[in-house]
């Protein structure tokens, strides 16, 4: 490649007005929500909704009220952060000025590519850690949640951080030498390696990944295992073992959850789950995460998210090979600088990613549509395999244990959750939920 010529420049200029225009859209989309959400749930902090009176009491609205409201107004200030940042990297010639010094201290290669890549996901890691910080020691400690100490979540951080190398570090090098060296079928390549990897981490998930964070030990309970077995077997579903996580280590919420595939599946209850569900509502819950089997619900979803990362890598492909392109994303590609459009690799990949952020930002709705599809589908199934009043019983200790707002603002729920409101939920499970007690 050589420099931008005369006629692309206006192309270049356009995608930088277009680029701008997306960020502040999505940035004023996600306040407006925002304020939305937060004005919305004060104004009913007041009264619990009359669906719930008998099961919620007033003290416990309120608190999942205020949590909401700050965690909401966290995420706004972090959102506003994060589309200046978007900006900086970009128009504010960021990214540009760190591909440039590091060419200019390891010259051009491979090595640069990967250097590049790494250098900046470690500086947005940084940069994301004073936000990680507050979530925790503000909010979720100031709610009664968090369980850390700073040791601890210093620890955790220090792990990820050489997780995330000893991982991604390989797996970029993979990308960049065959964008390199594949020519036009680079973007089928490095699909097939990242669907790959992917299925690689799934299962090394339960068994290398997660033990590195938690503690994981047997089911001891033997009539819960009898119970979650004889579900299992009716639904058809072979998991390698039943295993508790210590959760509470490090948070009071609870969880369950299934990971990992083939011979490595494994069923995980947080203990704090044991803790607060009696055994009738952990086989509901349990019920609902095989509904999400049943449906086929993650293999659809990884079957999107495949489609869509080749569609994206496609893409790419064509970019890349678009002077303007880099230009109009703020890369100078004129004069000395041209040299970058000859290694346009790793720049191409992170101003993609960067641009997929605030699309993808954009396009949530839809995927939330389809996530709450799915979540009312585990529900008719859990509903069919036990007694709907124990999993509407069981949701409702878990919202009032994990301080969910009983009252979102419709347009914010829209938008953002990936799973139905709690009214709307548990409307579906009427008649048999008007049975549930807390």
């Amino acid at each position: 490649m050589v420099g931008m010529s005369w006629d692309a420049m206006p192309l270049a200029s356009g995608l930088a007005w277009t680029w701008l225009a997306l960020v502040l859209l999505h940035g004023l989309i996600e306040a407006v929500l925002a304020l939305r959400q937060m004005r919305h749930v004060r104004q009913h902090r007041g009264a619990v909704p009359a669906a719930f009176r008998s099961h919620i009491a007033l003290a416990a609205h309120q608190k999942a009220a205020d949590y909401t409201v700050a965690t909401v107004r966290l995420g706004l200030w972090e959102l506003l952060w994060s589309a200046a940042l978007l900006l900086f990297w970009t128009l504010g010639g960021g990214l540009d000025a760190l591909n440039a010094a590091l060419r200019q201290a390891m010259g051009t290669g491979l090595a640069q590519q990967i250097a590049l890549v790494l250098v900046f996901a470690g500086i947005s890691m940084l940069l994301a850690l004073p936000w990680g910080w507050y979530k925790t020691f503000r909010i979720e400690q100031g709610f009664g949640f968090n369980r850390m100490r700073l040791g601890l979540w210093l620890m955790d951080t220090g792990r990820s951080l050489l997780l995330g190398l000893l991982l991604g570090a390989p797996l970029a090098a993979a990308v960049l030498w065959l964008i390199h060296s594949a020519g036009s079928a680079w973007p089928l390549a490095a699909w097939l390696l990242w669907m790959g990897f992917n299925a690689l981490v799934m299962w090394l998930f339960p068994t290398v990944i997660a033990p590195l964070f938690n503690r994981f030990q047997p089911l001891q309970d033997p009539v819960l295992q009898q119970r979650v077995e004889t579900l299992m077997q009716r639904s058809g579903f072979a998991a390698k073992g039943l295993f508790v996580m210590d959760g509470s280590r490090r948070s009071a919420h609870a969880n369950a959850y299934f990971t990992g595939w083939g011979t490595a599946k494994r069923v995980v209850f947080f203990d704090t789950l044991l803790q607060k569900l009696n055994a009738d509502e952990v086989e509901a819950v349990l019920a609902h995460e095989l509904g999400h089997f049943k449906h086929r619900h993650i293999a659809k979803r990884m079957l999107s998210m495949g489609l869509l990362s080749l569609l994206g890598l496609a893409m790419l492909g064509w970019l890349m090979q678009q002077p303007w392109f880099f230009a109009g994303m703020g890369i100078h590609v004129q004069g000395d600088n041209a040299q970058v459009l000859a290694h346009p690799q790793a720049l191409g990949l992170l101003l993609f990613a960067l641009m997929a952020g605030v699309l993808g930002g954009l396009m949530q709705p839809l995927g939330a549509f389809w996530s709450r599809k799915h979540e009312f589908e585990a529900d008719a199934y859990a509903m069919r395999q036990t007694e709907g009043r124990h999993l509407a019983s069981a949701l409702l200790k878990l919202y009032q244990d994990n301080a969910a707002t009983l009252t979102p603002d419709p347009w914010y729920a829209r938008f953002h959750y990936s799973h139905p409101p709690a009214t709307e939920r548990l409307a579906r499970m009427q008649p048999q939920a008007t049975g549930a007690t807390t």
